[in-house]
């Protein structure tokens, strides 16, 4: 098949392309600008677009299909002449059933923990030599690539991200995979700009379980009091499995989880990563993996890219990279922080970089997000107020949304970096939440302030 990407260069779009060439598919694509490091990955396979924009005349009968990416407008002109032309037009969530109607589909789903239970779920399978097709969110130590497809695999594990699928299809992506099994971690408000009420959200969790097919199973966090309403509530003919947090003690900052087989010391910490191993454990049982397994695998599991993870360490320092952003992420991510670290002195930074997170009416939300840390500090730059054309927001708005007086606000990215520069860092450990950069903050250079 010829393959067309409109927007190749996204994180989803472009390992999408690359897996599809791997399979054996012609692939060609387009975009009007590709950051790394997605530009050298295509680069380095022979997809990077020759040059940068959009190119109609490309678009020809001889395509056989188009995926469509987020990055792409509906006015698109790649995309206009393609509908002109009567070819077939899919998102990747789409695409992505196409690929796996004849598998067991495996989607873990949530507003929080999705790519960290999909990274357990693919680490412990990996380890027993189980070979799967699957989609992650993140780039995982020991694979090439966060998307892989094959014709011969059983299974295929997907994310279930319950953004938009396409500028021209405004269903959720996990709405479209219509799993055989299926996991919801947790529910907590997001994505503003889509779901403009909480109540409207929370519904496409409830059509999510309700795409379930017949006889399939969900997982659930039955700490998680809107999952567990959601799930029960559902009249479909599924089976329904809860999980809680395991029983787990720190040791001299190790985190040690109790199991039939005694304790198993752990490389990742915090409740709530201990809930989303929970979850793991049930879905791993369900694909084949007996509970004495699950735990051997899972002893090594370090964390996904960018989730809790540790960039720099001395003596005293320890400096962790996140991307949490949501107030429910944030709050859970500074409170593992300061239950693993108890002795030390926590500086939780968060960048406010998203559509809802920079929100005037969203903001009250992350209240107490910060309350665990020591140092509490936001980041944000009126230039993304602009760019996403939102009204301007006071750091007394902040302040006021955090309820934290001592708050520190930035909204000056070379003053913020000189706060890490000039910062005490003796018995401490510095975190850093953002989905983005703080205004280009280079993350290698921390390990220079500590």
């Amino acid at each position: 098949m010829n393959i067309h990407f409109i927007a190749i260069g996204g994180s989803a779009m472009h390992n999408l392309a690359i897996a599809l060439q791997q399979k054996g598919y012609h692939i060609t694509g387009s975009d009007d600008i590709i950051f790394e490091p997605s530009k050298s990955r295509l680069e380095k396979r022979g997809l990077l677009p020759k040059e940068f924009g959009w190119f109609p005349h490309k678009i020809t009968s001889s395509i056989d299909a188009i995926i469509l990416g987020m990055h792409a407008k509906p006015d698109n002109l790649e995309l206009l002449k393609a509908q002109e032309i009567g070819l077939k037009i899919y998102s990747y969530p789409e695409f992505l059933y196409e690929q796996s109607k004849d598998k067991t589909r495996v989607v873990i789903g949530g507003s929080h923990g999705k790519t960290t239970i999909t990274s357990m779920v693919l680490h412990v399978l990996n380890y027993h030599a189980i070979s799967v097709d699957y989609m992650v969110g993140a780039q995982l130590e020991g694979f090439d690539t966060m998307v892989h497809l094959t014709t011969e695999n059983e299974f295929i594990v997907l994310e279930g991200d319950e953004y938009l699928s396409s500028p021209i299809d405004r269903r959720p992506k996990f709405h479209l995979y219509k799993p055989n099994i299926a996991l919801l971690s947790g529910i907590a408000w997001d994505h503003i700009n889509v779901f403009p009420t909480y109540e409207i959200y929370v519904e496409q969790f409830s059509i999510f379980v309700d795409s379930l097919t017949t006889g399939g199973i969900i997982v659930y966090n039955e700490e998680d009091a809107e999952v567990k309403k959601v799930v029960t509530q559902r009249e479909n003919a599924i089976k329904k499995y809860p999980y809680r947090t395991p029983d787990f003690e720190i040791r001299d900052g190790i985190t040690y989880i109790d199991t039939p087989e005694g304790e198993v010391p752990l490389e990742i910490f915090g409740k709530h990563n201990l809930q989303n191993l929970a979850g793991a454990k049930w879905i791993c049982q369900h694909m084949g993996i007996v509970e004495e397994g699950f735990y051997e695998a899972i002893a090594s599991f370090k964390g996904a890219s960018k989730r809790l993870e540790k960039i720099a360490e001395s003596k005293t320092t320890t400096v962790f990279k996140d991307f949490a952003h949501s107030p429910s992420k944030v709050k859970a991510t500074t409170e593992a922080v300061k239950e693993q670290y108890t002795n030390r002195n926590i500086i939780a930074c968060l960048e406010l970089h998203t559509y809802s997170s920079l929100n005037a009416d969203f903001l009250k939300e992350y209240k107490d997000a910060l309350k665990s840390a020591d140092i509490k500090v936001v980041f944000y730059s009126p230039k993304s107020l602009e760019i996403k054309k939102l009204d301007a927001i006071s750091i007394q708005q902040i302040k006021d949304a955090f309820e934290e007086e001592d708050l520190i606000i930035y909204t000056n990215a070379e003053a913020f970096r000189d706060f890490l520069k000039h910062q005490n860092f003796e018995n401490s450990v510095l975190l850093l939440m953002s989905s983005g950069n703080y205004g280009g903050l280079n993350f290698n250079d921390v390990k220079n302030y500590i």
